[in-house]
């Protein structure tokens, strides 16, 4: 290829609009490898190895598969480990996409531009190995973008709301999403979903190493139960060639147990220290709600009959902490959540009129609201203004800390709950009991990946870095309540009472036995040795020798 022919002076690249003659056998090749994307990956891919530098793309087993998926699913969804060649995989059918179809458009977003940008360049380095007959001419060749005198074109950002907003895409990558936010991951496609469905042919390929149960989650997870579009591919370490059980003792050895679950197990739960084990986490199952509309999910609409509580945690309005309640029924054991509000745009003096309305839908509810902030405001509107009777009140009983009751006077009561570390730390043990024991049975989604990411932070809990805690904080103060005098008045209930009484023969069990026995050294003085080995005689050593002492 002439200088001339060259785009801007690179050997490897031809400018736009540059004739190219074909042999008959290129021809055949061309058109085979359109066609078939497996038998081009195989055969004219080349990638980078860290030890032989460009060498052909030797694909595995389960990169055959993905890419045949790739092309004959709209949507999939890939659930794969650190280091398995899943970007390789990726740009490898990306580029035969642009080559042999004419204007289309592909956007490679990941959780961070620069992710993104370093998967255009392994893109732009297998292009730049192709054979010049198979390459079209360029036109636009950066780091962030690349465009094709065929007129197809490739984008490389990070995901974000704004990322592909006003553009028509017909692929959309997104790698590593379950490292977003949840709140931009929502965000995002609340804003594209129009672009993915304007056409009948567009593809979306989500692939990622799972980091804790957020949007990822639940589309795998709703992927592998069929209800919605995407096609599930999960890829195990061992798939990988060089990786036995000395090679995963090896890695644990060297990193820790934890992050080998995470990056290579593909374990969804991405905190460590979180209030719920880890083993209980696994099993909770998410529904989904029977109606969805502004931030309130129902799950079971009201029941005559039933009783129905509503904890409350109010913010300030702004983006990252969001308004928030929940509410249970609470007419039997295992207490049951048949609701959830979570909102984060609604202003608090609005709030309040959300709360009593839904509450007076639930059998007029018993409500606490926490009160640290502004959530005082919010509770005496509900009470004042609104004239909504039910709102429980809390008082200070020196040593005893809050009681909750209605109706209290003096100076110390207050409409709602203040959280106090006190407060927290018994909500917090009692949460974990409740759940950990089948006494609460949650199935939303946002609760459930709230609780993963609730983690120990200065002898306290509180959520992860980057995570929202208002729906957990709502699970602690009902978990706080129910172990409360008026509680267990108003419902007839006592949680803890019920947990003992099903778990007291293996307490009683667990406990060791503790009293003494008869060692029979002496006729004239009674021995007895307990069980430290302390050698006891008795006051009267006269009495029948029958008598035993009895475990205390």
């Amino acid at each position: 290829m002439s200088p001339s022919e060259q785009y801007l002076g690179n050997p490897h690249l031809k400018k736009a609009n540059t004739k190219q003659e074909f042999t008959k056998e290129q021809v055949a090749e061309y058109i085979k490898c359109s066609k078939d994307p497996l038998y081009f990956c195989k055969n004219y891919v080349k990638i980078v190895s860290v030890d032989d530098g460009v060498v052909p793309f030797k694909m595995r087993k389960f990169q055959e598969k993905l890419v045949q998926r790739f092309h004959k699913n709209r949507f999939n969804i890939c659930k794969m480990p650190r280091q398995c060649g899943k970007t390789t995989t990726v740009t490898s059918y990306i580029l035969h996409y642009i080559l042999f179809n004419d204007n289309v458009n592909i956007a490679i977003l990941a959780n961070k531009s620069q992710t993104a940008k370093e998967i255009l360049g392994k893109l732009q380095l297998a292009y730049e190995n192709l054979p010049k007959w198979m390459q079209h001419g360029v036109k636009i060749w950066n780091k962030a973008s690349l465009e094709l005198d065929n007129g197809s074109k490739i984008l490389a950002a990070s995901t974000s709301a704004s990322a592909v907003r006003g553009g028509a895409y017909n692929i959309l990558v997104l790698d590593e999403f379950a490292f977003i936010q949840n709140n931009i991951a929502e965000d995002f496609f609340s804003s594209v979903y129009p672009t993915i469905t304007s056409g009948k042919n567009t593809k979306v390929i989500i692939i990622s190493t799972p980091k804790g149960m957020n949007m990822f989650y639940k589309m795998w997870v709703n992927a592998e139960r069929g209800k919605n579009e995407y096609v599930p591919t999960e890829v195990h370490w061992s798939e990988v060639e060089g990786r036995d059980a000395k090679w995963k003792e090896q890695t644990i050895a060297n990193t820790s147990k934890e992050q080998f679950e995470q990056e290579f197990e593909c374990n969804f739960l991405g905190s460590i220290d979180t209030l719920i084990t880890a083993s209980k986490l696994k099993t909770l199952v998410f529904d989904d709600p029977i109606t969805k509309n502004a931030g309130l999910d129902v799950y079971e609409a009201p029941k005559e009959d039933h009783n129905y509580l509503m904890t409350v945690d109010v913010s300030r309005g702004t983006e990252k902490d969001y308004h928030a309640f929940i509410i249970f029924d609470i007419t039997t054991i295992p207490y049951k959540v048949v609701g959830k509000y979570r909102n984060n745009e609604i202003k608090p003096f609005v709030y309040s009129t959300v709360i009593e309305k839904v509450a007076r839908s639930y059998n007029n509810a018993y409500c606490l609201v926490e009160v640290n902030d502004i959530g005082e405001q919010v509770a005496k509107e509900l009470h004042m203004d609104l004239e909504y009777d039910n709102v429980l009140m809390c008082s200070m009983r020196g040593r005893a800390g809050q009681v909750v009751g209605q109706g209290f006077s003096g100076r110390k009561s207050q409409f709602g709950i203040k959280m106090s570390k006190q407060v927290k730390r018994v909500g917090c043990s009692n949460l974990k009991t409740i759940i950990e024991d089948d006494k609460l049975l949650l199935g939303d989604y946002e609760i459930i990946s709230e609780l993963t990411t609730f983690i120990s932070k200065n002898n306290s809990f509180e959520a992860d870095d980057g995570y929202n805690d208002d729906l957990a904080m709502c699970l602690v103060i009902f978990s706080w309540l129910i172990v409360q005098e008026y509680f267990k008045e108003m419902t007839n209930n006592d949680v803890r009472k019920r947990i003992y009484e099903e778990q007291k023969d293996q307490i009683e069990q667990d406990m060791t036995p503790f009293g003494f026995i008869i060692d029979g050294l002496n006729e004239e003085e009674r021995i007895f040795v307990d069980t430290d080995g302390d050698t006891w005689i008795t006051a009267d050593a006269q009495e029948d020798s029958s008598y035993m002492w009895n475990y205390l």
